[in-house]
């Protein structure tokens, strides 16, 4: 304005000058003067304007979200103030949002890499984000945000559990059961998300909206049940001989020991302890298996040899049964890296399988190929009693049977595919089954095609 000011003093002292020396020519110099005062004015114009163009042109460009082109206009007038101090407004923007965005993109990594979901909400309930992990979980759709968590979810305990923690300050933490989503098992836990100090003196406190966290626990639950039912099933293995044993003992040491059925007894005695031997032997085998000191053997072993040994092992129980075993010719350049003894046990473990649930006269076949992942596999199918499909899944777990009453009778630990699957996998092979109730079962395993020794 100071600058102003003496431009406008300037003009004036002009305007009289040729006043004074134009007296006789009033008309003339007024015309001079008025025009000089225009084109003088014009480039005062133009002078005070610029700042004001380009502060309006910076003032767009903020709002614009552009924050690297400075302002420069070299004053030192109440505009050359005026723009220093939005220059320095402009650099310290700058650095606020580029420190928000790290920020961000921070927080972003963070919840990219979690394998719990996230979900978080606003103060009205609307979902303001949600990561890849809980999508993944939950299957969700992509347009979820700004939508009600029982819009994009669908469980109202859910939004009652949001609800609470937004209007009341309530955490909570609960599992959900999603069926839909492969029955999967879900712990949620939903907490408020407080104000700042700043905010909490200004509103009290007021919750600013909630955080739920989803855990996946559908394997642990599994796990849970299956240590449950092995429990149950190892206490109920070894319950029923050593009840037989104790009350035959009984029974002989009340006198039977002198009587005829004496031998009779002894015999079942023996029997129940040689079954409570295997049951033991097995589970040490699974313990070993399973135990970070287990290795493997490994040496480089032709399959056909490898399935000859087998069969004539097994030939005397299959004879018992009247059950013929044939194999596919497996060409002697087949060869398979790994632990002899051990593969042996898988081999035996599957044939004695089937020569137990396979009926008097039936037939048992053994292949090998190279399947098209490179990997040798093994093929052994029966035609014996086969397994209901609601039971495949469970088949190789540890004490699982089909039919309790018939394995028992036919001299079954239960642990006899549970073993071959951790063996398999000690080998870096998969195993699995597939059947049809009386039709018969045919299980596959696979071993890596390579060379050298391997933990």
């Amino acid at each position: 304005m100071i600058s102003f000011f003496f431009l406008l003093l300037f003009l004036l002292l002009l305007q009289a000058y040729f006043l004074y020396v134009a007296k006789k020519s009033f008309f003339s110099s007024s015309l001079i003067s008025l025009i000089l005062t225009l084109f003088l004015g014009y480039f005062f114009f133009k002078a005070l304007t610029r700042p004001i163009q380009k502060m309006r042109e910076m003032a767009r460009r903020l709002d614009a979200g552009s924050l690297e082109r400075e302002i420069q206009i070299y004053s030192k007038d109440e505009w050359g103030e005026l723009t220093k101090a939005v220059e320095e407004m402009r650099i310290r923007l700058r650095k606020k949002i580029e420190e928000v965005s790290r920020e961000r993109d921070y927080l972003k990594t963070i919840l990219s890499g979690m394998i719990e979901g996230v979900l978080v909400v606003d103060e009205r309930g609307r979902i303001l984000m949600v990561n890849d992990a809980l999508r993944k979980i939950l299957s969700l759709s992509l347009e979820v945000v700004d939508k009600a968590p029982l819009e994009a979810i669908r469980n109202a305990e859910l939004e009652e559990a949001i609800r609470n923690a937004i209007q009341e300050g309530k955490n909570s933490a609960f599992e959900l059961a999603f069926p839909l989503s492969g029955g999967k098992i879900i712990e949620v836990n939903v907490v408020g998300i407080s104000p700042s100090l700043e905010e909490r003196s200004k509103e009290g406190e007021k919750i600013n909206g909630a955080i739920a966290v989803f855990h996946d626990i559908s394997r642990l639950k599994e796990l849970e049940r299956v240590r449950q039912d092995f429990v149950a099933n190892v206490s109920h293995e070894l319950r029923t001989p050593l009840t037989t044993i104790k009350g035959y003992t009984e029974t002989l040491l009340d006198g039977a020991l002198k009587e005829e059925v004496a031998p009779q007894f002894l015999q079942v005695i023996q029997k129940h302890a040689d079954r409570l031997t295997k049951i033991v032997e097995d589970l040490l085998t699974l313990s070993k298996i399973e135990s970070k000191e287990f290795y493997l053997k490994q040496e480089r072993l032709p399959l056909s040899e490898l399935i000859d040994d087998v069969l004539d092992f097994i030939k005397e129980a299959a004879g018992k049964k009247k059950i013929s075993i044939s194999r596919s010719i497996v060409p002697s350049s087949l060869e398979v890296t790994g632990d002899r003894s051990y593969l042996e046990q898988v081999l035996i473990n599957l044939l004695d399988n089937g020569i137990k649930y396979t009926h008097p006269g039936g037939e048992i076949s053994v292949s090998a190929l190279e399947n098209e992942q490179g990997e040798i596999q093994v093929v052994i199918k029966d035609n014996g009693m086969g397994i209901p499909r609601e039971d495949l899944s469970r088949i190789f777990e540890r004490f699982y049977r089909v039919d309790k009453g018939r394995s028992q009778e036919l001299g079954g630990t239960g642990l006899g595919l549970s073993i071959v699957k951790h063996l398999v996998q000690a080998h870096g092979g998969r195993v699995w089954v597939e059947s049809q109730l009386g039709k018969g079962s045919t299980f596959y395993f696979t071993l890596p095609n390579r060379s050298g020794p391997t933990k």
